[in-house]
């Protein structure tokens, strides 16, 4: 008994704090277990049973499996972890999202799965793995801003972890055969996307102490992802994190540190001509640390920490926000979401905010997950347990909450999925994976996560259009504000708007490539509440095919574009 309690006391202390171990590499190396501890065994997913696929739709979001055969079915049997996600800014219709991909939850051997889209996510294509029978993990994804893909993988070579960057870079959907980018376990990879010098640079980090160039845990490419230069140390040595590039490409890592979770930025890392140098170091206060082998999760993080910046032309551009799901040290809450913002360019941050409005201090709220739109929009997701039933205290569901002013105001935490055991469809290593992924664009974020809706651990892909403002709250508001209900919709939906003056009014709806294929409305409206209908049909009368389609909706001098999805 003694030394069960001993046992437990240290394995609390573990999981409250993994910062403890920092400075003993070898031994969290063991405790992650990224390593292949079963061999590689063919599995012909052709053969195995099949269930029909889970996808869901409300009035805000569409949710598909994307882990699915050849005739669009369930898998039963395999599993799927750690999603992420890149979408082709050229081309909404283009989105690819990776994930660890276990043929059969009897083996332990994971490899390079994906699966792509090019109907703007209703339906997929899972081809099979990236390299078919050797060990990959921890995906990573992300795309420029000529819609060029990118799908960083960790491997093994004579026992050291390394990575490999995959593209694909001809519109399609193959990746080519991949290029050695140094690397270690628990990378992240983000794109420069900015029109300045450093546009198309790549910037990988990853965790130091099981990196392939130890002290070393950071590289870069200057040209595309066609080389990647030697690694260098990163000053902070942060860990299980992620990166950012700011409005002028300044590039912002951020991670667990030595003691609190560690801002780091570089100003010179956008210039391929100059040696990539850290300007400083900043503490982000969060009220907690990141934590991980808990009961939620028992072999993988509760979560990562996120970092993004604000790339608008509004009041907040440059602003850089900081999240994570971390344990509190003000209460001892297992899972908060917490947000931190900084208006200098990460010198200093604000005190933190919580994002879920749960004030329980027993709940998880876990695998917070962070994206900021071009428009400056901040999305927040996570996995929530604050209504799992008392018998079942672990189980989660899908929360959602925005911010459209920087981060000063939030929306109601909303729930985007029903509950489902997170503790099911292990594949012979007991965890949901480490992370979800997460982007935004200016109408809506686009998520790739992992749950057991359909009995087993699978991938998902949800698109979030973010509910707008109540017609009763437009009264008071100077500018155009618009909703339609319901999208997605199968029939028609009503285009809902106030007027506060007599005016012209336009309404056109375009495809998501930006071809106009209706004229619904123009003509001059009486100030007030107005309601106009939309059958889905083009200047023609003719049924359009199901899609994501835009509306533009133009009063006087206010115009606003928003996305709706119709599928009968």
């Amino acid at each position: 008994m003694k030394q069960t309690l001993i046992f437990l006391f240290a394995f609390t202390l573990f999981s409250y704090n993994l910062s403890l171990f920092s400075q003993n590499k070898d031994q969290r190396k063991a405790i992650h277990h990224e390593i292949p501890e079963d061999a590689y065994i063919y599995v012909d997913r052709s053969k195995m049973p099949k269930s029909p696929a889970y996808s869901y739709q409300k009035s805000s979001i569409l949710t598909t499996q994307v882990n699915i055969d050849a005739a669009g079915n369930n898998i039963v049997g395999d599993a799927a972890n750690e999603p992420s996600i890149a979408f082709d800014p050229t081309n909404p219709m283009r989105i690819v999202i990776g994930w660890r991909q276990f043929d059969t939850i009897t083996n332990n051997f994971r490899q390079a799965g994906y699966a792509y889209s090019t109907d703007a996510g209703l339906t997929w294509t899972f081809p099979g793995p990236i390299d078919p029978g050797v060990f990959r993990s921890d995906p990573v994804l992300d795309f420029d801003a000529e819609g060029n893909f990118y799908y960083n993988s960790l491997t093994l070579v004579n026992s050291e972890y390394v990575c490999d960057v995959y593209k694909i870079d001809d519109g399609g959907v193959i990746w080519d055969d991949g290029t050695y980018a140094h690397g270690g376990d628990k990378q992240w990879m983000r794109i420069d996307k900015t029109d300045g010098i450093g546009s198309g640079n790549n910037y990988s980090f990853w965790t130091s102490y099981y990196s392939i160039c130890y002290p070393g845990a950071f590289t870069r490419s200057t040209d595309s992802g066609n080389t990647y230069e030697d690694c260098e140390e990163v000053s902070g040595d942060p860990s299980w994190g992620t990166l950012a590039v700011g409005p002028n490409g300044e590039l912002y890592i951020v991670g667990e540190g030595q003691y609190t979770i560690t801002l780091v930025k570089s100003s010179t890392a956008s210039d391929p001509d100059e040696s990539v140098t850290w300007d400083f170091t900043s503490s982000v206060n969060l009220d907690g640390s990141l934590s991980g082998w808990a009961p939620i999760n028992p072999q993988g993080l509760v979560g990562q920490a996120w970092v993004d910046v604000d790339v608008s032309d509004g009041p907040g551009q440059g602003n850089v926000y900081v999240l994570a799901s971390v344990e509190r040290n003000s209460n001892n809450d297992p899972a908060d979401v917490m947000f931190a913002k900084s208006t200098d360019g990460g010198v200093t941050f604000q005190s933190p905010i919580r994002i879920n409005t749960d004030a329980s201090t027993t709940n998880y709220q876990w695998f917070g997950t962070m994206s900021v739109a071009p428009n400056g929009r901040i999305d927040v997701v996570w996995l929530d347990t604050r209504d799992a039933p008392t018998n079942l205290p672990h189980n989660s569901a899908l929360y959602y909450s925005y911010s459209t002013n920087q981060g000063i105001t939030w929306s109601e935490n909303e729930q985007l999925s029903d509950y489902f055991d997170p503790h099911i469809g292990y594949p012979n290593q007991n965890k949901m994976g480490d992370y979800f992924d997460m982007k935004s664009d200016d109408y809506g974020a686009h998520l790739a996560w992992a749950n057991t809706l359909n009995g087993g651990q699978d991938v998902y892909y949800t698109y979030i259009t973010p509910s707008t403002i109540g017609i009763d709250e437009i009264l008071t508001l100077d500018s155009l504000s618009v909703t339609n209900y319901p999208n997605p919709f199968t029939d028609q939906t009503t285009l809902s708007f106030y007027l506060k003056n007599d005016v012209r009014v336009s309404i056109e709806i375009f495809n998501i490539l930006g071809k106009k294929v209706k004229s619904l409305l123009n003509k001059e409206m009486k100030a007030g509440k107005q309601k106009v209908l939309w059958n889905g049909k083009n200047d023609t009368d003719n049924s359009l095919a199901n899609g994501f389609y835009l509306y533009k909706i133009k009063a006087g001098n206010n115009t606003v574009t928003k996305k709706m999805l119709l599928s009968r």
